[in-house]
């Protein structure tokens, strides 16, 4: 039997409101369950702006227990009652002090499966996000779903073949890469261009080398923070989907609310890992040096 799925990726914006924010969310995480999707995607931290633009504690309230948060509850009943699969990112508090950038993962029956941790903390101007969150401490996993078995990673993640390569180990049909990324505006017309293209190419790049899906799913806006002002982050939306040759099969506008539908066929994976065997054909003795910093 076939094994096609249809799965969804969400980008919109962010307000300041969180409650407002979880309910646009499930409501659009609803409306693609009703034309058909089975694995459904939300942008990184969907619940918030991206308060990362500043170092600031009081950012620390957004955070959320995961599975017995808000979020993860919401999601876990829409699951149950559409019969979808659920990727949520969120802001975790795991303990006092401690916090992560998480993605919950919820089958289609409404269970919890489980927490992905982001692995890639960057700290870059404007995406100061050490000062928030604790480096993910779970490994890259992948997880069997109703629909299939599917990888997730966060943003920053993206750009390391390494996380790819280990999710798609585990047998990972499809890669899922909740985003928030952007321009800083002061930069767009000399960098804009360059930097969005090796965004999208390092992604396309992990699906040819692994021989799965990677599907995209990033936030729109133009994002001034209150108190913190200057012009803010202006993120690039662009969500989307490739095939396992890394070829893109829809990509969403700049700056449109969007959900993406993409039915998927499952067994060209195996296909193409067949006929393209870069997994069994990699060095594995060769590679220890991979695990330290620089070789002398």
């Amino acid at each position: 039997m076939s094994r096609k799925v249809k799965i969804a990726v969400m980008q919109t914006h962010a307000s300041v409101s969180l409650k407002d924010n979880l309910q646009r969310h499930l409501a659009l995480a609803q409306k693609a369950a009703e034309v058909g999707a089975q694995i459904i995607c939300t942008q990184e931290m969907f619940t918030t702006q991206y308060f990362c633009q500043e170092e600031n504690h009081k950012y620390f309230d957004f955070a959320e227990a995961i599975p017995d948060g808000p979020s993860t509850r919401g999601f876990c009943e829409l699951a149950k009652k559409h019969g979808v699969v659920i990727v949520a990112s969120l802001f975790e508090k795991r303990a006092p002090g401690v916090y992560h950038n998480t993605a919950s993962i919820i089958d289609a029956d409404g269970a919890y499966l489980g927490k992905y941790r982001k692995m890639h903390i960057p700290d870059d101007p404007l995406f100061y996000e050490k000062f928030y969150f604790t480096p993910g401490d779970l490994g890259f996993r992948a997880w069997q779903t109703k629909f299939g078995k599917i990888g997730v990673l966060i943003c920053w993640d993206q750009w390391y073949p390494e996380a790819a390569r280990l999710t798609a180990m585990q047998g990972a049909e499809i890669l899922f890469y909740p985003t928030a990324i952007g321009w800083h505006p002061s930069e767009k017309a000399q960098y804009g261009r360059a930097h969005h293209s090796s965004w999208e190419t390092i992604q396309r790049s992990h699906a040819v080398a692994n021989g799965c899906y990677v599907a995209v799913a990033n936030r729109i806006g133009h994002e001034i923070l209150d108190g913190v002002g200057g012009d803010g982050l202006e993120f690039w939306g662009q969500s989307f989907v490739t095939d396992t040759s890394g070829q893109i099969l829809q990509k969403a506008s700049v700056d449109k609310e969007e959900i993406l539908i993409q039915e998927l066929d499952l067994d060209t994976v195996d296909t193409v890992r067949t006929h393209w065997p870069f997994l069994r054909d990699r060095r594995i003795d060769a590679y220890g040096d991979l695990t330290k910093r620089l070789i002398d």
